[in-house]
């Protein structure tokens, strides 16, 4: 008897998975798609403009997802020469590519709360 292929079988599938684990782990996070979409949108930011727009985050996380972000070319960070000094952070052109990305997931959500609000009807 044949046995049936499994996933592990599939090197296609597992470089797959860890493609997707790779992506999560930088992109993770309640904030991280929030930040990205408010400064495609907004073009650059400083750090104060960015905490008033991403509704409810505290200084301290959105300076730590900024990090993180940077560390993963996703944004960058500009220091200003002036006084006192300013700091402004900009969409890379590797973080752009996420765009598209970002796009379908909001129109997904729009649809999955429509789809929700005429069950509900």
């Amino acid at each position: 008897m044949k046995k049936s292929p499994t996933l592990k079988d599939k090197p296609v599938c597992k470089a797959r998975m860890i493609a997707i684990k790779d992506t999560m782990e930088i992109l993770s996070g309640k904030w991280k798609f929030h930040i990205l979409g408010t400064l495609m949108v907004g073009g650059k930011m400083r750090f104060m403009d960015l905490l008033r727009e991403v509704d409810g985050i505290a200084a301290k996380m959105l300076s730590k997802e900024l990090q993180d972000m940077e560390m993963n070319h996703l944004i960058s960070r500009t220091v200003m020469n002036t006084k006192p000094i300013t700091v402004e952070y900009e969409v890379t052109e590797y973080g752009q590519t996420l765009e598209p990305i970002i796009d379908e997931i909001a129109k997904w959500g729009v649809d999955y709360r429509e789809a929700l609000y005429k069950k509900t009807e």
